[in-house]
């Protein structure tokens, strides 16, 4: 538990911290929040329900997704938080401790961890006026002049019903830790996001028989080309045109990968990039060798068979559900956003367009390099707060557009029409826009060493880091 300062209580006994921001949830994201909050001398004060930092990251974390075998889906040097780079012994697709480590180690290094209340949820928040009302779950009600939420997106399951009765097990990925539990079983993983495909790899290899069901084609895309990570050579090939770049990566993947359907995948209804592709070629291996089985989507369960729409069945023991997750902000009223398709709609996916200083950081999905992103709109989101008191004028500017601005973040993608594409942004042409409205607003912008204004101990710290890497 961090030591709160002493602060005025109200008649009704709600501490006065309207001076300060409450950042809610000590993930990636609300630590890139509190980095930049910190250096722009901006008060705040972050809770936490886990006992430490890491989010989604600490398999111990009550709810985490996390399983033994994951890794981080982009690349250990386009992936990390700004001028703070990973490690260079970490992998290229960094493990999943790996990951964790470099969180914590982000925080230990910036002094984060001295500002959380640990072990201590937030029951809810609630409007007063220009303020709000966090409710802890220890302590009493304090009063903040914002909230930033960075709870994150990947702990409420999202879970299909299917018709007819199963006598199996049923399950959603959320409970799966490792892959010596689909040990004697006959498995069947449903969906193949990353995740589900990483899952299917773990039965491949220690069930009895293992399954996989889709209901549409996806691409492939090796993690490495050339020996190179493929979104680095992504990234270098960004000068490209979009209508250039498409054909060339397309006959490049036929070349490298070939026609998945020969091994019982779909054919991919929609054209590369316009769904988030598969970056895990060693399902493909699985499938290839008869490891796994590809089935089509499920029509019904029947006692201890699973069938599926093609007519054929298979007996199974577990069923697994690898269909991502809903997006909540569990301790806020629906009535406070603007939801669609299951996401909040938030301008730049941060900026709440009803309430002043209500703010999301980290609910969104995107093809890339999500550390930095948090990072860039976390630069944003101080940089009006900052406005608020030393530039009303420009403060004023900046909520008009937050009112108004429906800025294109495609990066010219046509994503398939889906809950999970609804609100799917390019990183090139978030980080992009991004970098356009700090130049237009007159904001500073992130460089490197630029958190040297950091108090002492903590440039100092900083220093130190990065000479070390």
């Amino acid at each position: 538990m961090s030591t709160r300062r002493n602060d005025n209580t109200d008649a009704q006994g709600v501490i006065d911290r309207s001076g300060a921001i409450c950042i809610i949830g000590a993930g990636p994201a609300g630590l890139s929040a509190a980095r930049t909050f910190a250096g722009l001398g901006i008060a705040y004060e972050q809770f936490e329900r886990h006992t430490d930092v890491g989010g989604i990251w600490d398999i111990d974390n009550p709810g985490s997704p996390m399983y033994e075998s994951a890794h981080f889906i982009s690349s250990r040097d386009t992936s990390g938080f700004f001028d703070f780079p990973m490690p260079t012994h970490y992998g290229d697709y960094p493990k999943r401790t790996q990951i964790l480590e470099y969180t914590r180690n982000f925080a230990d290094t910036f002094g984060l961890r001295e500002r959380i209340t640990f072990d201590c949820s937030v029951e809810k928040v609630h409007a007063d006026g220009e303020t709000w009302i966090v409710t802890p779950s220890v302590g009493p009600a304090i009063r903040f002049g914002g909230v930033v939420c960075a709870t994150g997106t990947n702990w409420h399951p999202r879970t299909p019903h299917h018709p007819g009765a199963f006598t199996g097990e049923i399950r959603h990925s959320v409970t799966h830790r490792s892959a010596r539990d689909f040990a004697g079983k006959r498995v069947l993983i449903v969906g193949l996001g990353n995740s589900g495909a990483d899952i299917a790899c773990d039965a491949a290899q220690n069930a009895d028989a293992a399954f996989i069901s889709v209901r549409r084609g996806y691409h492939f895309i090796p993690k490495h080309i050339m020996g190179i990570p493929a979104d680095q050579l992504e990234g270098k090939g960004r000068s490209l045109p979009r209508w250039i770049e498409r054909p060339v990566m397309t006959a490049m993947l036929r070349f490298l990968v070939g026609d998945v359907t020969r091994w019982g995948l779909p054919k991919p209804d929609h054209k590369l990039f316009e769904s988030h592709p598969l970056l895990n070629t060693q399902l493909l291996h699985h499938l290839q060798h008869g490891d796994i089985i590809a089935k089509a989507d499920i029509a019904r369960l029947d006692g201890s068979e699973v069938v599926f729409t093609d007519g054929s069945r298979e007996t199974i023991d577990l069923v697994l559900y690898a269909t991502g997750y809903e997006q909540r902000i569990p301790y806020m009223d629906d009535e406070y956003f603007q939801w669609s398709h299951g996401r909040p709609q938030e301008y730049l996916t941060a900026f709440n367009r009803k309430h002043r200083n209500l703010f999301t950081l980290g609910f969104l999905e995107v093809n890339s390099s999500a550390y930095t992103l948090f990072d860039n709109i976390s630069n944003v989101i101080g940089q009006y707060l900052k406005d608020q008191t030393d530039r009303p004028r420009s403060a004023a500017e900046f909520e008009q557009l937050i009112a108004t601005d429906q800025p294109d973040l495609s990066g010219g993608l046509g994503m398939v029409k889906s809950a999970r594409h609804a609100g799917y942004l390019d990183a090139h042409a978030y980080k992009d826009y991004l970098a356009t409205l700090r130049e237009k607003m007159k904001w500073n912008d992130l460089t490197p060493g630029g958190y040297d204004k950091l108090p002492s101990a903590l440039a100092r710290a900083t220093t130190r880091t990065l000479e070390s890497r």
